[in-house]
């Protein structure tokens, strides 16, 4: 039976001093997709103790079955992630933890998030990161820049593009400020209608909670202004894609690990193939990973396996005590990608790995080094590295890992099966 909210309860009296009526119980599925419910705030004791209800076979990457006790799935709330909603006045977000028939559910991406850095808080450790979201603003019918004045070739920085958008770029960063976000910078990126703001770093679940945080944000705002927020990786055949580079520290105390960086970013290098299912996970991705070229003159996406220092051309720039990954794109769950992350990184501690003599030339324009390995060129390529990978596959759980490939692979087989607006213009009338 539901619970009502003692009025002793310190959460409930905070909240509906904020004006908070209603509660938005929010889960993220296997693609990365927020989910969730609304619950009146005086359920706040069973959303806690107990969990909001789902049933299990309705929400993707689940595996679930439609009956018996393991049918329902429950969102169980974070007591330290509830935030009111500044664009959504009166409702407050709590993320939830899955758990199915009373039990952590494996193939929660929060979950399998947790047992990672259950990992390295058995050695003392932790890892930040800061995560780095780049997006279109765009418009239906055709799909297009919603700025139709925005088409330098090298759009990089423009101040003529980024004013005009000022009222959606603006009142997000304030509404993330509300939230409790420090906002760094916001900047036009290297394609029209591409934009980034970035985000202080944090533990990396509160960084993972907070990506998620900056999607609802976005997505609500951007239909105020009568645009679309997307987070495809690569809209634009001839323009690049958007990343979401992942910058990454190992702490113990307060003090950075510079010393086992070495290690963890071998262990993320030997890993690359499998990583790519996760980092870049839709057919569209790949547009991304395997252009050569863009109207600006550059992809800024990685295709090789190396890194180097401050090296934005590798795979992994080395900054010191930190490193930025720049493989993930912007369609990645950013649970999945942190849990691979952490578990390539610490199988490449465990093993002593070495990495490879970095890279310090332009891998855009010169050769790689000889024996340097490419990502895989294809989402069914990647898949096939993923399920080869026994480290990632144990952290992802059977369950997610299975779903995910079976997924992803109907994901690519339906893309195959697509004829192309490109294909008949150039064979219809050719032979």
């Amino acid at each position: 039976m539901p619970c009502s909210v003692p009025e002793s309860l310190p959460l409930a009296e905070t909240l509906r001093a904020q004006g908070v009526h209603t509660l938005l119980v929010q889960f993220t599925d296997l693609e990365g997709v927020a989910k969730g419910k609304l619950v009146p705030l005086q359920q706040l004791a069973t959303v806690l103790q107990a969990g909001a209800g789902f049933a299990g076979p309705s929400i993707t990457g689940t595996g679930l079955p439609r009956c018996g006790p393991r049918s329902e799935f429950y969102a169980r709330a974070d007591a330290t992630t509830a935030l009111p909603l500044p664009w959504w006045p009166g409702v407050a977000r709590l993320v939830g933890d899955g758990f199915v028939d009373g039990q952590p559910f494996e193939a929660c991406p929060r979950q399998v998030l947790r047992r990672q850095v259950a990992r390295l808080a058995e050695r003392g450790w932790r890892l930040e990161t800061g995560m780095e979201p780049e997006f279109f603003l765009l418009q239906r019918a055709p799909w297009r820049p919603a700025d139709a004045h925005d088409g330098l070739d090298k759009p990089s920085y423009d101040l003529k593009a980024l004013p005009r958008q000022a009222a959606f770029l603006q009142g997000l960063a304030a509404a993330l400020a509300d939230c409790g976000f420090e906002v760094l910078q916001i900047d036009h990126e290297d394609a029209h209608g591409q934009y980034e703001l970035n985000f202080l770093h944090d533990d990396v679940l509160a960084t993972a909670d907070r990506l998620m945080l900056f999607k609802l944000a976005a997505q609500a705002l951007a239909e105020r202004e009568g645009l679309v927020f997307s987070m495809m990786p690569k809209p634009f055949a001839d323009q690049p894609g958007s990343g979401l580079h992942v910058h990454a520290s190992l702490w113990r105390g307060e003090e950075t690990m510079p010393q086992v960086l070495p290690a963890f970013v071998a262990g993320v290098l030997a890993h690359a193939a499998g990583l790519t299912a996760l980092a870049a996970p839709t057919v569209n991705s790949y547009r991304r990973l395997a252009a050569t070229r863009a109207l600006s003159g550059t992809t800024w996406a990685p295709g090789l396996v190396a890194h180097g220092p401050n090296n934005r051309t590798a795979l992994v720039r080395t900054l010191g005590d930190r490193f930025e990954w720049r493989l993930p794109d912007s369609s990645a769950n950013p649970y999945l990608v942190s849990a691979g992350l952490i578990a390539a990184g610490l199988d490449g501690i465990e093993r002593g790995l070495v990495p490879p003599p970095a890279v310090d030339h332009d891998l855009y324009e010169q050769p790689a080094p000889a024996g340097t390995a490419r990502l895989p060129r294809t989402l069914e390529e990647s898949c096939d590295a993923l399920a080869a990978d026994t480290v990632l596959t144990a952290a992802l759980g059977p369950t997610l890992s299975a779903e995910f490939l079976r997924l992803k692979r109907a994901e690519h087989a339906e893309w195959s099966a697509q004829v192309s607006a490109w294909e008949l213009d150039r064979y219809a009338e050719r032979f």
